[in-house]
């Protein structure tokens, strides 16, 4: 009995030791600063009190002399909050409290902490809860090993790294707060977003646990398996998939960049919008889209750019621009062996490469077949070389011009001198080109045409007026070197100095200077023809309309 009696006053001593220890380790915690109440408010001046001990002792080891000394199923209450442990050291008289081993806090329904050590003021009513810290609100959970929490301020926050968990997001940071009432977060360095759908890093990040909304504030990074978002100030619903992003935010797709002052990602429909200085580059093929609109479908690969729309192709170095009202990019037969694109771009189109300058209404470039087809009163202009007519087909090698086909009203003019120039018309034209410079025409159907022979060293020797019905040109040197014509015709020739004025130029000649576009810029200047210059009318072809049925199918 003795000996029992005499293990259980040493198993006391050991107890009130232990308590004291801790209870001294504490004080050493306390002497860090503690941060005060938020927006200047005073706290509430209520009491701490005391529920439940097994055993209460005072120690004369503890620096304080009034600590009680508290072991065994202990509980207290301030207010409306109460605290549960193993053991603690309670300070009546500051009206605090520490708490050591299996430490809860419970307040109402909806907040609960945990930890292995807590100190309690109850004046400033902060909490400073140490390892292993858990704070359960409803749906939400944040991990950490140093919490503090403010119950004026109602709120919660870490500072040597932590975790906050809901249902649809696991959220790491080295720092960072959580408010239980907004349940609004905020995280700084190292913060890491996880969804099963894909991952945000940030260096600062704002997150609604109610909304599910990440709200972006500093350089962040948004990675999934089809996408990439850098953006460095907007916010991204991780419910839905959709982001709202600011501050020339970028979009990358299978090496598509899509880059505006503002952009729009849904990421669940898979198509974004940028606003504003938009730029979207294809660095696979080489050519981009700039506006001040632009949408993009990633998965029927639809685009669609408006407002100072251009196309620019630069796979050859010698940037091709291309402007209209509108641009669209349809892709057919996706995902097949059979897939291709077709760009269109309709009204007021002006096209500007140094080698080769067009106009027209609109137009449908295919890169099924490499053509590009000009509607609605077309010109080509190559050098000091113009072509035109009710509609041109351009068929591309390799991004540089191959052949071109002019069909009704062909008018092909070459300019000379001020005065001179070669002409020739026909119901259709076809010319070949070879390293950017036109090597040989043939006009077929309803020929006639104007043309000056010259001496080796370019003298003009007169002015021949012919007519036939088909007519082939050979040129070398941006010079023609041979013409045959079928039936073959000899026509007229007028020496240089008795040439007939009304002669000199074809009934249906016209030289577009005026339009032809100067540089890259001047494609954003629209000039139409002057009045009595347009095409005689005739039943045109139109450009036709996407082929829907094709688009997004699979072969």
């Amino acid at each position: 009995m003795l000996g029992k009696k005499k293990n259980k006053n040493s198993l006391g001593r050991h107890r009130i030791l232990t308590a004291s220890i801790l209870c001294l380790f504490g004080f050493c915690l306390l002497a860090q600063v503690r941060p005060a109440g938020k927006g200047g408010q005073k706290p509430a001046k209520s009491k701490v009190y005391l529920l439940h001990s097994d055993v209460l002792k005072k120690s004369q080891q503890h620096p304080d002399p009034d600590a009680q000394i508290l072991i065994g199923n202990v509980a207290f209450r301030h207010d409306s909050i109460y605290m549960y442990c193993d053991s603690a050291c309670f300070y009546e008289k500051t009206n605090s409290l520490e708490a050591f081993d299996n430490v809860k806090m419970v307040q109402g329904d909806t907040l609960f902490l945990y930890g292995d050590y807590l100190f309690y003021d109850g004046n400033t009513q902060i909490a400073q809860v140490r390892y292993n810290v858990k704070m359960e609100n409803k749906n939400t959970t944040l991990l950490t090993d140093s919490l503090n929490y403010d119950r004026i301020a109602n709120l919660g926050y870490y500072f040597e790294g932590g975790t906050l968990m809901d249902e649809e997001n696991v959220l790491t940071s080295e720092w960072g707060e959580y408010s239980p009432a907004t349940k609004v977060s905020v995280f700084n360095y190292d913060v890491k977003l996880v969804n099963p759908k894909f991952t945000l890093t940030s260096d600062t990040l704002g997150y609604s646990t109610a909304t599910k909304i990440a709200n972006i504030l500093g350089p962040s990074d948004i990675v999934s398996d089809a996408n990439h978002i850098y953006s460095e100030r907007g916010f991204y619903h991780t419910q839905l998939g959709q982001a709202e992003l600011l501050e020339r935010s970028v979009l990358t797709n299978e090496g598509k960049r899509l880059t505006g002052d503002s952009l729009f990602y849904d990421r669940v429909k898979g198509y974004g919008e940028a606003f504003d200085h938009v730029m979207m580059a294809d660095t696979v093929n080489k050519n981009m889209l700039t506006g001040d609109y632009c949408y993009y479908n990633e998965l029927t690969k639809y685009a669609f750019a408006t407002q100072k729309a251009v196309a620019v192709d630069y796979s050859q170095g010698d940037s091709l621009f291309m402007h209209a009202d509108t641009l669209q990019m349809y892709t057919y037969y996706l995902n097949t062996d059979s897939m291709f694109r077709e760009t269109r771009a309709y009204h007021k189109v002006r096209i500007f490469r140094t080698d080769v300058q067009g106009v027209c209404d609109s137009l449908v470039f295919s890169s099924k077949d490499s053509c590009l087809t000009m509607y609605d009163d077309p010109i080509l202009w190559n050098n000091n070389q113009q072509l035109l007519g009710e509609k041109i087909m351009v068929y591309m090698n390799d991004s540089t011009i191959d052949w071109v086909h002019i069909q009704n009203q062909a008018l092909s003019v070459e300019r000379l001198d001020s005065i001179s120039y070669n002409q020739v018309t026909g119901k259709e034209m076809k010319a070949w080109f070879e390293r950017g410079e036109m090597r040989k025409v043939d006009v077929i159907g309803s020929v006639r045409l104007i043309y000056y022979p010259m001496e080796r060293d370019s003298t003009l020797i007169g002015m021949n007026v012919s007519e036939t019905s088909l007519l082939n040109i050979f040129l070398e040197n941006r010079k023609m070197k041979k013409m045959i014509m079928s039936p073959k015709s000899n026509g007229t020739l007028y020496p240089m100095l008795q040439r007939p004025s009304e002669k000199m130029k074809l009934d249906n000649f016209s030289w577009f200077d005026y339009i032809r576009p100067l540089d890259k810029e001047d494609i954003f200047n629209w000039r139409g023809k002057k009045a009595g210059q347009e095409l005689k009318k005739s039943n045109r072809s139109a450009i036709p309309l996407p082929n829907h049925d094709l688009f997004n199918k699979k072969k």
